[in-house]
């Protein structure tokens, strides 16, 4: 499997309402292909520390709105790069939340949590359940389909439709 884990197990970095695609990575750094430089700035308007505390397999949770403005694909790519593996939000823009299933990192809507900054979760992306292990309360996301699962687990879209015969390179 070259996708992502069904079962992550990580600390939590916690920010509010309508977070837009230039907060999660300004306009300015959207003309590169190299994603690490993606990476250095994500979030870098938001929280400047961001890039200093972030670890591989961490989850991003955020309150309404996730992802609103432009449509860029940069801005999951910037969060996936510098290692997050999951995205909890109340709800998403539909673009953000498509681009991200799209090039491989999972979103999962919780519309009303609790979730504070540094707070241990579980998360089970097949039945949608996340647990605050620091607080002791279980959340339900909304369940991902199963074909977005099964896109998750390929990588992202085009590993999927190339693996299915749909699409070829």
């Amino acid at each position: 499997m070259s996708g992502v884990q069904t079962n992550i197990k990580a600390k939590a970095h916690v920010y509010g309402d309508h977070i837009d695609t230039d907060r999660i990575i300004p306009g300015k750094y959207t003309k590169t292909l190299d994603l690490s430089t993606l990476a250095n700035h994500v979030l870098e308007d938001l929280d400047p520390n961001f890039k200093k505390i972030v670890q591989q397999g961490d989850i991003l949770v955020a309150g309404i709105n996730f992802g609103c403005g432009s449509s860029r694909e940069q801005a999951p790519l910037a969060l996936k790069q510098a290692g997050i593996s999951v995205i909890i939000a109340r709800d998403f823009a539909r673009i953000f939340f498509r681009n991200a299933i799209n090039i491989g990192i999972p979103v999962l809507e919780i519309t009303d949590h609790n979730i504070q900054k540094g707070a241990e979760l579980d998360v089970n992306l097949k039945t949608g359940i996340v647990k605050d292990l620091s607080t002791g309360i279980t959340y339900k996301a909304t369940k991902l389909p199963d074909i977005m699962i099964d896109i998750l687990n390929e990588g992202g879209l085009v590993n999927y439709l190339t693996k299915h015969g749909n699409y070829s390179l």
